[in-house]
């Protein structure tokens, strides 16, 4: 169900260590909810569906001064092994210096959302 979730990652990834523009990405309302967070959190440009091929997503990587604005993107849960943290956890991990995005009831979420509405998750990705 996730594999388009985990291709992204790494064609995010792969292409912004390849120092490309953007890169093309199967559509997914996941993979759209993720590129939402990472858009408005100021990791990439944007993001547009492809009009020659509406199931496509075109993402656009941004760069500050040469270097790639996501430094690394760590999977902390893996098909294999998920990982779920209580909101009691949550509170104990200092969102200033660490960027994680949540699978909650109520979508995807980022750590201080998940703080201020008071819900825990499955960690899916840690952004430096």
């Amino acid at each position: 169900m996730k594999n388009y979730f985990w291709n992204m990652f790494a064609n995010i990834k792969n292409g912004q260590l390849a120092k490309r523009a953007f890169v093309h990405q199967k559509r997914k309302r996941l993979c759209e909810a993720f590129l939402k967070i990472l858009w408005t959190e100021g990791f990439i440009l944007g993001y547009k569906i492809s009009r020659d091929d509406p199931d496509s997503i075109k993402i656009f990587l941004k760069y500050v001064s040469g270097k790639p604005a996501i430094n690394t993107i760590k999977l902390i849960s893996k098909p294999g092994r998920r990982i779920h943290y209580s909101i009691k956890q949550i509170w104990k991990i200092d969102s200033n210096e660490v960027f994680i995005i949540f699978s909650t009831s109520k979508g995807l979420k980022t750590i201080k959302d998940c703080k201020k509405l008071n819900i825990g998750g499955e960690a899916f990705i840690l952004i430096n």
